[in-house]
């Protein structure tokens, strides 16, 4: 009896512990004038913005690619400085959900660092693709938001586009609600990719066979 009645005290703890948790998170987002869908949209935002940014094209079932930022590292100076005035877009949605300025500075730093390096011809362009501080800023808000708010979702973040149109779809179909569709429609640009370089593959390797058949 006196097990199960240290088990049970244990379980009424970690109880109210959770439900204190859960009122602190709310409490902390109400004083921000915040709501949890509210924050999940304007993350879902800082995302896309991250994504065309730095991963507008990457390499499938990764978070590794290419965006505007490289893109614009290729005009000189000019395409650098609009790259960093753009990057600051990513720190202003940082602010408004409430996450310090102090703790975005990782991220500040980081696209100074990009907007020196991506001066230099070539070399900067490549340098672009790894340097990528719209993605950090993202990266710091999410720990933030997951500290302070318990919001530790993160597919609304990983693929923000597909998300919001699947988000739409499941409001007006339940068919859209079934795991495996949902994540199927969630990694098409996945799978679509990896069938792009498996049939380059295919073709590199049947090219080759017949230049060596020919000696």
């Amino acid at each position: 009896m006196d097990k199960l009645n240290k088990l049970s005290k244990r379980k009424a703890k970690k109880t109210a512990a959770a439900q204190s948790s859960a009122v602190d998170y709310q409490a902390k987002l109400a004083a921000h004038g915040l709501t949890r869908e509210q924050v999940i949209a304007t993350e879902r935002k800082l995302a896309k913005f991250a994504n065309t940014m730095d991963s507008l094209v990457r390499v499938p079932f990764t978070k590794q690619g290419m965006g505007a930022d490289a893109a614009l590292s290729t005009i000189p100076v000019a395409g650098d400085l609009a790259g960093l005035a753009l990057t600051s877009y990513a720190f202003v949605l940082g602010r408004q959900l409430g996450v310090p300025a102090q703790k975005m500075t990782p991220a500040v730093r980081l696209a100074f660092v990009d907007m020196v390096v991506g001066v230099v011809p070539g070399l900067g362009t490549v340098l672009d693709i790894f340097i990528r501080p719209s993605r950090r800023t993202l990266g710091i808000v999410h720990e933030h938001l997951q500290d302070e708010y318990g919001i530790t979702d993160t597919i609304h973040m990983d693929r923000p586009f597909l998300h919001q149109s699947l988000e739409d779809k499941q409001q007006q179909s339940r068919f859209w609600r079934n795991p495996v569709v949902a994540w199927l429609y969630l990694h098409i640009p996945d799978i679509l990719g990896l069938m792009v370089i498996v049939i380059i593959g295919w073709g590199l390797w049947a090219m080759i066979s017949w230049l060596v058949s020919l000696f």
